[in-house]
């Protein structure tokens, strides 16, 4: 469970958020998250020696050395091989994933979570602060304290809602947090790094774009090993189930919609959209123990009913089956998985048969019969009805083709479960078969035509809905983000001193927060002081006004009475003028803050005046060059003199815009 934490920033009752599961728990689940961070570790040691074992590959010309590098990279890639190997073993542990509760039911596949590094924000938001809000950030320590303990606890959610709202929680909180301290001409000097789910191997980008998607990813993750939680021998257990799956596969193609060139290969579209499937299909076949739980009846309609329903779960699993030996899918997606998927795709197929056959062999027309209704009934099965062993000798092949399938595998093997839902639905079939006559030996030539499938209980995604989950802003105090963003620019706040004339101030007030000078007298005390025309007045008599409307400012201009009023405005720059171009992030591996370049730079201004017209800026590189290579080391910035188009700011800007992680 997991145990709510006040919040720093904001008062007890107001602002809180909850922490994630104890990560030294000794459950199945947190020992498989802690393996499967261990082994991350050594892909990234090992892919750093093959990267470096190829960079000298390719820089000597000695033959000596260049036969003992390719010596080494074989070893290095084989032990790559043997890494990503035990990953597929931890990501096909279903069993540790399924209900405590004896089942007799195939295994349902949960994602695992995405693993990823410590972040501090310290350094790079206190300095932003500083230099674009012109605010003593020692005073937000609280707030930047709250945001890394949210996103530490969203390394180890729960397995509950509580778990999916603390995740939804932190994707909104970054949705305010790029709005407020990423401005889109340069980056913050924050490195995000995220773990493959599939693959292991890390990336590392400063764009926060890749924390976004990553924790959208997780929240599918998460909402398919609630799924794979669920009872299934109860009626509540399996609608919970079938909404887990529709609510995992919705998040999956919102990333995929939303989110494109994703560097992570687990997150690619083509990935998502098997992953998509892939869910949809454990929904349908959840959907279908969901109408068969109370047990099936050996009567015509119902067998039909049953026969077209779990001949709908063989359908989707086939196509699921067809998307997972696509290229570049079955490179990298575990071996397991394309395999169990193939045994459910035969195993289900093998059931419709099975009770097509039951219906021709066990029913035969009966003069209360209503033949015209009957006929109708079958007609939507099939074009024509051949005899009832043929249907058997079809889902007899269909369960061999499974059990085979599954003796391939060596995970699915010790699957026991498994082996005893195929095995039992093997046997009733061979049963079914003995029992029927043999005497027309020639009608073993006709072969059962397939069955058309058909259900009444159709799954469909379940888009994330944001709008629901009400998220405070952990920097409210900076001010409305409309105005307060990391795309406008402001001079820092200015101390005006004026006094009622003949009780006018000498300007008026318009707009909501914070309000703006309007209509301003030039020979009044107050722009004498420096006021100008569409200022914006952040504080009165030294209490912070940039919530307040216009009638509380102006309140707090009354209640001054004659004396001299003291308050503060700011001044609205030009962002294309005052925002540069360069990026430059890290200097000999070491972090620079914005404040540092800004000196750099001042101290050359005057040469660089002179010089040849500005290049572009080396990481421009990815921007020209984002549909010839998608690198991962491209990082993202604007070409200087772009135009920027001004959008409405809010945290959900990128919700439902398609966005590039390049």
């Amino acid at each position: 469970m997991m145990d709510a934490l006040p919040a720093r920033g904001c008062p007890e009752e107001d602002c809180y958020f909850r922490k994630g599961c104890n990560p030294l728990a000794e459950t199945g689940r947190s020992k498989l998250q802690n393996q499967r961070a261990v082994l991350n570790q050594q892909i990234l040691r090992a892919v750093r020696m093959r990267a470096g074992a190829e960079n000298l590959l390719r820089a000597t010309t000695n033959n000596k050395v260049r036969e003992q590098v390719l010596l080494e990279l074989s070893f290095v890639n084989s032990d790559l091989q043997i890494l990503k190997e035990e990953l597929e073993g931890l990501n096909i542990s279903v069993e540790v994933y399924q209900n405590t509760e004896e089942t007799f039911s195939i295994p349902l596949v949960p994602l695992g979570l995405k693993e990823t590094k410590e972040v501090d924000f310290t350094l790079p938001l206190k300095d932003f602060i500083l230099e674009h809000y012109s605010e003593d950030s020692s005073e937000y320590e609280d707030e930047i304290a709250d945001l890394m303990d949210l996103r530490q606890a969203c390394r180890t959610p729960s397995r509950d809602e509580a778990g999916i709202e603390m995740l939804m929680s932190y994707f909104l909180q970054l949705g305010f947090i790029e709005n407020r301290f990423f401005p889109p001409t340069r980056h913050m000097g924050v490195l995000f790094t995220w773990y493959d789910s599939f693959t292991g191997v890390p990336v590392c980008q400063q764009n926060l774009l890749l924390e976004k998607a990553s924790i959208l990813f997780n929240i599918g993750a998460l909402y398919t090993q609630i799924g794979t939680r669920c009872n299934r021998q109860t009626q509540t257990g399996l609608e919970n189930a079938v909404d887990a799956f529709q609510r995992a596969a919705g998040v999956l193609n919102y990333l995929k919609e939303t989110f494109t060139h994703t560097p992570s290969y687990d997150m690619s579209p083509a990935m998502l959209n098997v992953l998509v499937k892939m869910m949809l299909a454990q929904a349908q076949e959840c959907a279908f123990e969901q109408i068969s739980l109370p047990g099936i009846r050996n009567e015509f309609f119902t067998l039909v009913k049953m026969t077209q329903e779990v001949a709908k779960v063989g359908e989707v699993y086939m196509m699921v089956n067809t998307a997972v030996t696509q290229e570049p899918v079955k490179e990298n997606i575990p071996y397991s998985w394309s395999k169990l998927v193939q045994i459910k795709a035969d195993h289900y197929r093998a059931l419709a048969h099975y009770f097509l056959a039951t219906i021709l062999c066990d029913h035969e027309m009966q003069s209360s019969d209503d033949e015209d209704q009957q006929e109708k009934a079958l007609s939507q099965l099939y074009d024509y009805v051949p005899e009832g062993k043929a249907h058997l000798r079809k889902a007899i092949v269909y369960h061999e083709e499974a059990l085979r399938v599954c003796g391939l595998c060596k995970k699915l093997r010790n699957i026991e479960v498994l082996l005893e839902v195929l095995t039992a639905a093997h046997k009733r079939s061979l049963l079914k078969y003995a029992q029927q006559e043999t005497e027309d030996d020639f009608l073993s030539l006709i072969q059962a035509p397939d069955i058309l499938p058909k259900t009444e209980h159709k799954v469909e995604m379940v888009a994330p809905q944001f709008s629901k989950l009400k998220v405070k802003d952990f920097f409210h105090r900076l001010g409305p983000l409309s105005v307060f963003s990391a795309k406008q620019r402001w001079t820092a706040p200015r101390t005006i001193h004026c006094h009622c004339e003949s009780g006018e101030l000498g300007f008026s007030l318009k707009g909501g927060s914070p309000v703006q000078i309007h209509c301003l007298d030039p020979s009044c005390s107050a722009a004498s002081a420096g006021l100008k025309e569409g200022d914006y007045i952040v504080s009165v008599g030294g209490v912070d006004c940039k919530w307040l409307g216009v009638n509380e400012v102006l309140e707090k201009f009354r209640s001054v009475g004659k004396q001299p009023i003291e308050f503060e405005v700011i001044s609205c720059q030009d962002t294309t003028a005052s925002m540069h171009s360069k990026s430059a992030t890290y200097s000999v591996g070491m972090q620079k803050t914005y404040s540092l370049i800004c000196l750099a730079m001042e101290e050359n201004k005057t040469d660089q005046a002179k010089k040849a017209p500005l290049k572009l800026p080396f990481l421009s590189w990815g921007t020209k060059n984002r549909q010839k290579a998608a690198s991962t080391l491209c990082l993202p910035t604007a070409v200087a003199g772009s135009s920027q188009v001004k959008k409405k700011l809010s945290p959900f800007t990128l919700l439902g815009t398609e966005s590039s992680l390049y």
